[in-house]
């Protein structure tokens, strides 16, 4: 019998990022508590910003994007930002960066834990991507569990399961 693999990944849909970078637009466009606050959220590259006049609408023009993110089933481990910094003119801004790829050592250290779990599998890192094989699929679902019970901080996907 050959051997089953899976990759375990962390990325996120951009697409779905997108819809809930759309909605959440809208919504602060739409509602009362923003009006005069100049607020925005929009790509800026590959990264998300969000603008207004005030630290405080900053951050709660986040919680809009934070909710329309969770409601589009986007982990929230995926995003990777630090506090509002002054703009221009008395503006707030916000740099947020979508995680995308295994760091190496993240991925060492999931390489470490699924060895010492004693499971029959052969995990390897690949580029940002780790790829666990082994012969029993029972094997392979038990990493599964024990890399959600502990997935270092990242919004961990498994792909390409054969």
């Amino acid at each position: 019998m050959a051997d089953s693999s899976f990759d375990v990944v962390a990325e996120v849909e951009r697409q779905e990022v997108d819809n809930a970078i759309n909605q959440a637009s809208k919504e602060v466009g739409q509602r009362f508590d923003f009006k005069g606050t100049d607020a925005s959220i929009a790509w800026s590259g590959e990264q998300i910003a969000v603008a207004a006049n005030s630290e405080e609408r900053v951050l709660a023009a986040l919680d809009v994007l934070k909710d329309k993110l969770v409601k589009r089933k986007v982990s929230l481990k995926s995003l990777d930002h630090g506090d509002p910094k002054p703009g221009a003119r008395g503006a707030y801004r916000l740099e947020i960066s979508l995680v995308n790829g295994i760091p190496a050592d993240k991925a060492k250290e999931m390489v470490k834990l699924i060895k010492t779990s004693k499971l029959k599998v052969q995990p390897a890192v690949q580029g940002d991507q780790l790829r666990i094989s082994g012969k029993s699929r029972d094997d392979l679902q038990e990493v599964q569990a024990l890399l959600r019970a502990n997935d270092q901080d990242l919004p961990l996907r498994f792909t390409n399961y054969k």
